[in-house]
């Protein structure tokens, strides 16, 4: 009888331990930008099936531009007990650019410990392309970013996604630089199942391989 009591007494402090831990986890306040058109909303999608894979909270919110294609598409992802979703200046934790000068135009959410993942593959806005605008130089951008935040991991997304088969699977490199980073609580593994569950069958593969090549380009950025 005192055995089992004792047994008991033991489950229930393991218990007890395990759900002041979740109580208690740590918020992180993600920024994902992008441009119509480059998979920035599933990505997130994938990210929000990882969170229902491992029990994390999550809240997500989008903001959609103008057009379908060539609009600004931001996502602002809260992982942990946050009620808001909302991300205010100088609040996140991580920004993840799919378009070079699209990162640049959220580095307002960034602060001095952020750690922003971009894609160096620019798509040229129609005031550039019909010579009423002027892109940033990217050399001058990177220094802008790495002047106000804790770390820049910046590589041509656009030339891995190829690499892997896939000319569209920008989003599922930059995903792999993400979860390299450690900043969130997702192994690579259960964003791969996440995947899985997110993606259509004939691009599975390629995207698979578009995550592991972003994954290492992270690491070699490190």
């Amino acid at each position: 009888m005192q055995n089992a009591v004792y047994v008991y007494a033991i489950i229930y402090v393991v218990l007890y331990r395990l759900s002041i831990r979740k109580s208690i986890m740590e918020t992180k306040r993600l920024v994902i930008v992008a441009v119509g058109g480059q998979g920035n909303l599933l990505a997130s999608g994938v990210l929000g099936e990882a969170a229902l894979l491992t029990g994390t909270p999550l809240n997500m919110s989008e903001i959609h531009g103008m057009a379908q294609r060539g609009g600004v598409v931001e996502s602002a992802i809260v992982l942990g007990d946050a009620k808001s979703t909302i991300i205010s200046d100088g609040e996140a934790d991580v920004l993840v650019g799919f378009e070079p000068a699209e990162t640049l135009r959220a580095l307002n959410k960034c602060n001095a410990d952020t750690v922003v993942i971009t894609n160096l593959a620019p798509l040229m806005p129609f005031t550039v392309n019909i010579g009423q605008g002027v892109y940033p130089d990217l050399k001058k951008l990177q220094e802008l970013i790495r002047a106000k935040t804790a770390k820049l991991i910046a590589f041509n997304a656009a030339d891995l996604a190829k690499k892997a088969g896939n000319v569209l699977a920008v989003n599922m490199v930059l995903l792999g630089a993400l979860i390299q980073t450690g900043i969130l609580p997702f192994t690579a593994e259960t964003v791969k199942e996440a995947m899985k569950r997110k993606t259509k069958q004939q691009f599975l593969e390629s995207n698979l391989m578009a995550f592991d090549l972003g994954y290492a380009a992270a690491a070699e950025a490190a």
